[in-house]
């Protein structure tokens, strides 16, 4: 990464994080993971230690053999049967557990659903029942293309309780989108809804599917939830599409769980922003079940009383591991909610965790930073006191969103779990333990225990603290992806091929004197600006430090003489007007944070920055408007004319 002395300094200069927060002594007393020893005892014994947490699912067979490596695949937990469902739900029904809420669902309108694990348990072996009715068996793919609403989680667990695979595709995906990915798991049944609602208006889900199909000639039969109703003017295809309600009507309340081999596969979820051909990620059962499992027992402190809220969408790996699988595996209360942060007003969030008595609450640094913008009077507005967890996920965190965060929705007393991990990993592989790790604001802190990384130069070799490099994986673990779906040599090419042995993240890091990891945004987000390498997370956590600033993308363009300059596209805190003088003190304030050879060349007002409707902001599209290229794929955007309006903006200043 940073190979310049420059560089280097740089690097120190904005990551040098003197804040401290250790956790309370009342906060470490009860907490789930307080003996330090823990990771120690994990490295001595890897395998042993992933046995132990596997040994807390319910096995039909116990597995004979912990770990079969031969780089770079892996099997786990070798020679086991179980089922995901029956872990995630059956086990729970059939306990004193029965008649607590399993999901919490709450419509954008402010409708509302409760299941309970009883009432899941019924619903899950229903909707599988149906599967099977339609001639799914094991193995086969299943395509759910849903908004938020209790018919996903409903129709994964039933899929993996025949052995199915679901492909979950993100609601917001165009139909060429979800073709391609239709298509690339040859699935023959696709799970949908008439629409959804998104700020008041309706997402036409089915009228998407029918333009998929299209050019998809695998699929056999398509269901369709009424979520919406007339207002979604939908076409039925008769012979192919069947009414959710009038489908499960005559089904039984029973099915018998399907026990799968530790190896089967759970489900395949394509990476998002790929270019070209679906990468589709593939995730087997016992692994990614342990993985999840532990980690959000360990990671999120999560008791049996809990009422636990993940707000990612179920179509992105988080809302897979962290609002479904890892949950319900421990028995927990996991809040669905259907709509956006800001409808009907910016208090909605807050609202909601005043209604529930919500203690833990995960979302994106993207969110936080929004809410940063939009003023502390909202979540002024509403009891906040029964959170005793925030957790941040996505991309790094800048240290201003951090406190923010802490002050104003924590009140200054809950710890906050900073995690690192991908689509790829399955679980969380970076972050503090919260009733053992000293935070600091930024940073990820430690690999988990059985987790081991480390960063590395070009060659491969482990760079000194303070040094940027390549974060690297450098043993297996539990719930790692096993190959790209129909792609092994891609899969080997991508993760396996630039450190044999290791797995290659994508991700820029470095790690301090202390042994903590600061995740610097992926790698191909480093700028060269005359040789020297600036990671864009550098500078946009220099300007979001600055008062004025809520929000900011940063991205290298050409540049003729530099090789590439800094081109960085602002969100001002509301109230904060825009003008040339605060432009110049910006790029000074990044000057003065890093050095002179991060001051960014262009600076742009953005009123909005291009985002997925998961909360990342799509860099690459800054990057097209930039450069005067034409804009790439915006099927993702939760607002595609946003870019439009930037990239006019962009040309008229530039």
């Amino acid at each position: 990464m940073a190979s310049s002395e420059s560089g280097d300094r740089a690097l120190e200069a904005l990551l040098q994080e003197n804040r401290r927060f250790a956790p309370s002594e009342e906060f470490r007393a009860q907490a789930n993971v307080r003996d330090p020893e823990i990771y120690q005892r994990a490295r001595q014994d890897p395998e042993g230690y992933w046995a132990e947490q596997a040994r807390r699912l319910s096995w039909f067979e116990p597995f004979r053999e912990v770990l079969r490596w031969e780089p770079p695949h892996a099997q786990w937990f070798v020679g086991g049967k179980l089922n995901a469902a029956y872990n995630c739900v059956d086990r729970h029904a059939e306990s004193d557990r029965r008649n607590k809420a399993a999901i919490i669902w709450e419509g954008e309108p402010g409708d509302q659903r409760i299941l309970t694990y009883g009432q899941l348990q019924r619903e899950v072996a229903r909707c599988a029942n149906g599967l099977k009715r339609l001639g799914v068996k094991a193995g086969d793919r299943v395509t759910i293309y849903m908004g938020m609403i209790p018919e996903l989680p409903i129709a994964m667990l039933a899929c993996a309780r025949i052995g199915a695979v679901h492909s979950v595709v993100f609601g917001g995906f165009s139909a060429e989108a979800l073709r391609d990915r239709i298509n690339d798991a040859q699935a023959e049944v696709v799970l949908t809804a008439d629409g959804g609602w998104r700020r008041g208006q309706v997402v036409p889900l089915k009228a998407q599917v029918d333009k998929a199909l299209e050019g998809a000639s695998s699929v056999r039969h398509v269901v369709v939830v009424r979520r919406v109703g007339e207002a979604a003017s939908v076409n039925w295809r008769a012979g192919r599409d069947l009414d959710w309600q009038e489908w499960l009507a005559s089904e039984s309340w029973h099915c018998e769980p399907e026990p799968m081999d530790s190896e089967a596969p759970l489900f395949i979820l394509y990476t998002s922003g790929t270019t070209g051909k679906p990468k589709g990620i593939v995730h087997t059962t016992a692994g990614y079940l342990t993985g999840v499992e532990t980690t959000t027992r360990m990671v999120f402190d999560l008791k049996d009383r809990d009422v636990y809220w993940c707000t990612a969408d179920i179509g992105w790996v988080t809302g897979h591991s962290y609002v479904i699988y890892g949950p319900l595996a421990n028995g927990a209360t996991t809040l669905m909610y259907e709509g956006t942060p800001d409808f009907p007003d910016r208090g909605r969030n807050w609202q909601l965790v005043e209604k529930y008595g919500v203690n833990i609450y995960y979302t994106a640094p993207t969110a936080i930073r929004a809410h940063m913008r939009w003023g502390t009077e909202w979540p002024e507005r509403y009891d906040l006191s029964s959170l005793r967890l925030l957790g941040s996920v996505g991309e790094p965190i800048n240290p201003e969103a951090w406190m923010w965060y802490w002050e104003h929705i924590g009140g200054r007393r809950t710890p906050i779990v900073d995690t690192w991990w991908q689509t790829e990993t399955g679980a969380i592989m970076i972050s503090p333990l919260p009733g053992l790790t000293e935070a600091k604001p930024g940073s990820a802190t430690r690999p988990l225990p059985g987790i081991e990384a480390e960063v590395v130069d070009l060659a491969g070799n482990p760079v000194p603290p303070g040094a940027g490099g390549y974060l690297v994986l450098t043993r297996p673990w539990p719930s790692m992806l096993r190959t790209i779906w129909g792609d092994d040599k891609r899969y080997q090419e991508t993760y396996w091929s630039r450190f044999p042995g290791r797995y290659f993240t994508g991700d820029g890091a470095k790690r301090d004197e202390d042994g903590y990891f600061w995740l610097l945004g992926r790698v191909d987000d480093v700028i060269n600006v005359s040789g020297h390498r600036i990671g864009t997370m550098e500078v946009e956590s220099a300007l979001v430090d600055h008062p004025s600033v809520a929000e900011a993308a940063v991205i290298g363009r050409h540049d003729p003489l530099k090789g590439q300059a800094i081109a960085a596209f602002v969100t001002l805190k509301e109230a904060v007007d825009t003008s040339e003088a605060l432009k110049q003190e910006l790029k000074a304030h990044v000057v003065q944070k890093i050095g002179a050879i991060a001051r960014p060349d262009d600076l742009f007002f953005a009123a909005e920055l291009p985002k997925t409707r998961s909360g990342k902001i799509m860099r690459r599209l800054l990057r097209d408007i930039a450069e005067g290229r034409a804009l790439g794929d915006t099927t993702t955007l939760a607002d595609p004319a946003v870019v439009e309006r930037l990239k006019a903006q962009y040309q008229e200043e530039a």
